[in-house]
């Protein structure tokens, strides 16, 4: 599936369906105590499909010295005021009244988003080499209606440098490891989402994991989990119809455990972050109800990851994403945006 361009724009403004979608970037500072994360997002309702929306995103965790000062802003435009590429990663737009503008490429992004009396701006650039992390075992299951969202990592493993300056004082990134993601469709009713690629014990090691459940008609379906790890050069993607039969995923609103196996490897873990290490995001859904996104990019994580003619490795890190999605607005978590 390497021809697949997974940065294509997949919402089409002539279709009469609400669609969601999204680019994101998130980095790390080596320490563990930083992280940036930006997201372009094309909203669009069911009521009014035409009536699409361009989302910027970007929330700054921050708890130098043991005090959390993280910092989430959004804005929004008109989808005509924006230009997104057809083939490719490239979403960009200015707000010529309040100086924001949204600016991402294949290698850079650069922009400013202000929110009330908060303000991030950032002029980054990213690369990285590692072919994509597709979760998805067959293309044809990124054509169909089902399953509802559709998610791919185009760059699992991403160095970045430049700068952000949030809330008036500069970050300097130099060599922030990170990633960049494109998800599509709808919202699950429940789900979580993780990706780390900074550990304490092993520089060489790529995990993304997600479970969820959604809806089809009155319905929920049983959780379904996929895990999907890279280490020394070699891919483990957990995805075969047996091998989701075999996973579990337990979320909940701070905490996400998974173990999955696959032919030639097993794994488990567990995902935390204190709530006042997570933010919490609104996002609409097309059909007019809202998810709860509770966001960290600085959980804890614990890995213990056994591959064929390998001893086990067990692994931690102190920055972690998890991404925890809910229909439940009793949460704890503070909203930011």
């Amino acid at each position: 599936m390497n021809h697949v361009d997974w940065n294509a724009v997949r919402f089409d403004p002539a279709a009469r369906d609400g669609h969601v979608e999204s680019w994101f970037l998130k980095a790390n500072d080596p320490s563990g105590d930083r992280a940036i994360w930006l997201k372009a997002t094309i909203f669009a309702p069911d009521a009014a499909p035409s009536r699409a929306l361009a989302e910027g995103w970007a929330v700054c965790f921050d708890r130098r010295g043991g005090r959390r000062r993280h910092v989430g802003v959004k804005h929004s435009i008109p989808f005509s005021h924006a230009s997104f590429d057809a083939g490719g990663l490239g979403a960009r737009w200015q707000i010529p009244s309040s100086g924001d503008s949204f600016d991402l490429s294949p290698a850079a992004t650069r922009g400013a988003i202000t929110m009330g009396a908060e303000r991030v701006a950032w002029d980054l650039a990213f690369h990285g080499d590692a072919r994509p992390m597709v979760p998805f075992p067959s293309l044809a299951l990124y054509e169909t209606r089902l399953p509802r969202l559709k998610y791919v990592t185009p760059l699992p493993d991403a160095r970045f440098e430049g700068e952000i300056t949030v809330g008036g004082e500069r970050w300097v990134v130099g060599g922030w490891r990170g990633m960049q993601g494109h998800n599509w469709g709808r919202h699950a009713e429940l789900y979580a989402w993780s990706q780390v690629n900074v550990w304490d014990e092993d520089d060489d090691f790529v995990l993304e994991a997600g479970s969820g459940r959604v809806r089809v008609g009155p319905l929920l379906t049983p959780m379904t989990t996929i895990v999907c790890v890279r280490h020394r050069g070699v891919v483990y993607e957990m995805n075969r119809p047996f091998d989701l039969l075999r996973a579990r995923g337990d979320v909940s609103f701070r905490r996400y455990a998974f173990s999955a196996r696959g032919p030639f490897a097993r794994i488990e873990g567990v995902l935390e972050a204190d709530a006042e290490d997570m933010v919490g995001l609104n996002y609409p859904n097309p059909e007019g109800s809202t998810t709860y996104c509770l966001n960290s990019k600085v959980a804890r994580a614990r890995v213990r990851f056994e591959a064929q003619g390998r001893p086990p490795l067990v692994i931690t890190s102190r920055a972690a994403a998890l991404e925890v999605g809910t229909r439940d607005a009793d949460h704890g978590v503070r909203m930011v945006a």
